[in-house]
Order: C-alpha cells, then sequence, then structure tokens
C-alpha cells in the first residue's frame, strides 16, 4: 500500500502502521527460537537466524539497485512478508513455556511430543511438565500475563531492564548508524551495504563460536568495545584519497563488531528474563534500541569523522554498561519471576 501512496502525509502513515506491525517480528522470533532449546544450545540456536537477516540486507543492496524507483522498491520488498504468511507462519509452533504459565499443559506436551519425534526420540506417555519448583515452594501461581510493571516491580529484574535497555540503545546507534553512514562515505552506496551485510556473517559465526567458551557478558563487552575502538579510529581518518578507503574500512569493522554484540544481546536478553515477562522485557529493550535509531539521522548528518566518534563513544559506554549484568551461561530458562528471585536469593546466601 506504501508504494500507491499519493501525498506525503499517506506516506507517513502507512510507514507507521508498517514499522508498528513489524516491529514486533523479530522478537517473537528470537523468543520462539529459544525457548525450545536447551541452555547449552541457546548461542547457537538463535545466532543462526541472523545469517539470514544479513542475507536479507545483502539482497536488499541488490534490489535497490534493480529497483531504483521507490514505488518498486516497495513492491518487490514486500514479497518477503507474503511468503512468510503463506509458506511459514502455517508451520510454526508455539512456545511450550507459553502454554505450560498459561496452566495448558495438554498443549504444552503435544509439542514436545512432536520436538521428540523430529529429534529422533520418544517421551513417554506418563510424563508431564510444571512450573518451577521454586514457584510451587513459594505456595503461589504466577499469572501468565504480567507485563512490563510486574518487571519493574521486582528489583532483579528492574535493575536488568534498564541496564539493556541502555545497552540496546547504545548499540543501535552505532548499529544503523554505520549502516547509513555509508552516505557518507563518498564511496559506492550499493557495495558499501553489501559489504556491511557480508562483514555481519563472520561476525555472527565467531560469536556463536565464542558465546559458550567466554560466556554472554565478557564477549558482549568484548564485541562493542572492538566496534567502538575502529570507530574511533575512523573518527581520525580523512575522507579524501586512501583515507577515504581506510575510513570504509573502519566502518566496515565497527559493523562487524556491533553485529556480533547485536547478535549476542538476543541471546543474552532472552536468558536474563523468565518466560512469563520475556516477551514484553524484550520489547522494552528493542524499544530503546528505536530510540536510538531515531538519534542517528541526526549524527550521520553531522558528517565526516564526527559522527564516527559519537558511534565510538556509544560502543565503549555500552561495553562498560554489560558488566553491571549477571553471567547467564548454562543457566536455566526460568519461567516464573519467583523462580527467578528464589534462585538469586540462594545463591546471595550461599556466597
Amino acid at each position: 500500500m506504501t508504494s500507491l501512496s499519493p501525498n506525503y502525509w499517506t506516506y507517513v502513515l502507512l510507514r507507521l502502521l508498517t514499522g508498528f506491525s513489524m516491529g514486533v517480528v523479530g522478537v517473537c522470533a528470537f523468543v520462539l527460537a529459544t525457548e525450545p532449546v536447551g541452555p547449552t544450545k541457546h548461542g547457537i540456536a538463535v545466532m543462526s537466524t541472523f545469517y539470514f537477516f544479513s542475507l536479507g540486507v545483502a539482497i536488499l543492496s541488490g534490489i535497490a539497485y534493480i529497483f531504483q524507483s521507490w514505488r518498486f522498491l516497495y513492491i518487490a520488498s514486500s514479497i518477503p512478508s507474503i511468503v512468510f504468511l503463506v509458506f511459514m507462519l502455517p508451520f510454526i509452533s508455539e512456545s511450550p513455556r507459553w502454554y505450560l504459565i498459561r496452566d495448558q499443559t495438554d498443549q504444552a506436551m503435544k509439542i514436545m511430543h512432536k520436538i521428540a519425534k523430529s529429534n529422533g526420540k520418544h517421551l513417554p506417555e506418563n510424563v508431564n511438565i510444571v512450573l518451577d519448583n521454586e514457584a510451587k515452594s513459594c505456595g503461589h501461581k504466577e499469572s501468565g500475563t504480567a507485563s512490563v510493571i510486574d518487571v519493574i516491580k521486582s528489583p532483579i529484574t528492574r535493575k536488568r531492564l534498564f541496564l539493556l535497555m541502555g545497552i540496546n540503545y547504545t548499540t543501535a546507534v552505532v548499529y544503523y548508524g554505520l549502516n547509513l553512514n555509508a552516505t557518507n562515505l563518498q564511496t559506492n552506496l550499493y557495495l558499501n551495504v553489501l559489504f556491511n551485510s557480508i562483514a555481519e556473517m563472520p561476525a555472527y559465526l565467531l560469536t556463536a563460536i565464542l558465546i559458550d567458551r567466554f560466556g554472554r557478558k565478557h564477549l558482549g563487552a568484548a564485541t562493542q568495545w572492538f566496534s567502538g575502538i575502529f570507530c574511533l579510529i575512523g573518527n581520525l581518518m580523512g575522507s579524501y584519497g586512501n583515507w577515504k578507503v581506510m575510513r570504509m574500512v573502519c566502518g566496515i569493522l565497527g559493523i562487524f563488531g556491533m553485529a556480533g554484540t547485536y547478535n549476542l544481546l538476543y541471546v543474552y536478553a532472552m536468558e536474563l528474563f523468565p518466560t512469563v515477562v520475556r516477551n514484553a522485557a524484550l520489547g522494552c529493550a528493542k524499544q530503546a534500541g528505536q530510540f536510538g535509531n531515531i538519534l542517528v539521522p541526526f549524527v550521520v548528518v553531522l558528517d565526516g569523522g564526527l559522527s564516527f566518534m559519537v558511534f565510538g563513544a556509544c560502543g565503549i559506554v555500552g561495553g562498560c554498561l554489560i558488566f553491571w549484568l549477571p553471567e547467564t551461561l548454562n543457566k536455566p530458562l526460568y519461567d516464573t519471576i519467583s523462580g527467578m528471585m528464589d534462585e538469586a536469593n540462594e545463591s546471595m546466601m550461599l556466597e
């Protein structure tokens, strides 16, 4: 419908509706990819999905080169959504954890049996699943419709949410800023976008390999600082001759580091919150990133090295913030806030 916009305000309205409807797809997709998977495989399972994101950006640069009219570009770029609705959505199962926290254990077990069958396994008929034992021991049962208010009420999840929002904000500024800043590099725009998307793929692979070896916290800080350092180096480069090429290389290396961070943050964020509030918490964190995206155009118009300086500062700050979060490597995915809080209290007592 956007491609048929007769005037500017119709275009703005349709873009607003598109963003409103598409904004939740990524969060739901990554939650669905994580919740049925055991903790030792979270990293590689979720990170594998990012290859398709980068592949989409790479293909988009080619589509934009072919369809340089914005109306035709919107038509061509809407086809994947139609493919998703018709050929993919009917085959996607709901998360068994989502059914569990809503007391629909029969539906959850049906999905578990399907998962077992697809893995060449078999679940005995007399096996069932329950909520966290910690939640039951508290003598109450949490609702399956917890909201962001519940996240803020809990001191543990509140701290995690605000830190994650800050990290997502700085990450979004750097990641989308470097992509949009391609217009300032005075190089071929289509090739620059293509190189940026290609640079993301080895970042995803490397992060997937290292995430279960070094943990979420230290690897997240390292990838953000890697990106921030190369952005600061890009700030020192000129925009003429060989310096222009070197600045482009610094931008690609910045994308490499921040793509790894973005990839890792989805895994990290899902493990930081229990099932009952996971979607709400991730939605808030992603919304903070969208506010970072709003800032990006104002940074990009600074042109020259100033934009690289802002990106570098955001990368360094984001890397520092992540050290305030707990490590979640090989930790269970909790279904309830009370179950997660009991585990945290037990850990504090042991310390």
